[in-house]
């Protein structure tokens, strides 16, 4: 049996439910926000994700950083070193999913690079009648930026879990991957 600890970076524009999203899936659903209240710096949280048929688990260290322009700057200090990325967009505003490449462009510039599973996802996906960005549309620039795509919907409780288990499993494969590579070196 085998722990790891992942650092989750959550980023996204500010007002597309970063928090509510994070607040959703550390609580098991129960704790939902009702009143906005915006981040303005980086807010920690933990939750353990045990990974089916292995025994294993990743704790996933979800840091929720705050989406407002003027706050990016002295937030991404605060990164460190990341292992996993959330990128959330409001599936109500177009804006806020355009404002994903320029997220991606700094989370790389971030990470110099380095390959980071991710996800993206679309949050409020309970406003069917606002929406304004086509699944198909996020699905295909998701698998363009090498990112699994989810919709969701933290006021509804709708696959709020989903996107950062999926991260907790691409972690763990990412570990066996990289295991089994150094036993391939070791001594024939």
């Amino acid at each position: 049996m085998v722990k790891l600890r992942a650092k989750c970076l959550l980023v996204g524009d500010a007002a597309v439910g970063k928090s509510a999203l994070s607040h959703m899936f550390h609580s098991d659903g129960t704790l939902f926000q009702k009143n906005y209240s915006m981040t303005t710096g980086v807010d920690l949280l933990m939750k353990c994700v045990h990974i089916p048929d292995s025994g294993d688990s990743v704790e996933l260290y979800i840091m929720d950083s705050a989406g407002k322009q003027t706050l990016v700057e002295s937030c991404e200090k605060m990164w460190g070193e990341v292992s996993l990325l959330c990128l959330v967009f409001d599936l109500t505003s177009e804006q806020s999913f355009a404002n994903c490449s320029h997220w991606m462009e700094r989370v790389r510039a971030h990470c110099r690079s380095l390959h980071l599973p991710g996800v993206l996802v679309g949050n409020k996906s309970d406003l069917s009648t606002r929406r304004e960005v086509q699944a198909s549309v996020a699905q295909e620039w998701a698998e363009s930026q090498g990112l699994e795509y989810h919709e969701t919907s933290a006021k509804e409780k709708e696959n709020c879990d989903a996107p950062l288990l999926a991260l907790a499993r691409a972690y763990h494969s990412l570990y066996q991957e990289r295991r089994e590579t150094i036993q391939n070196l070791g001594p024939g």
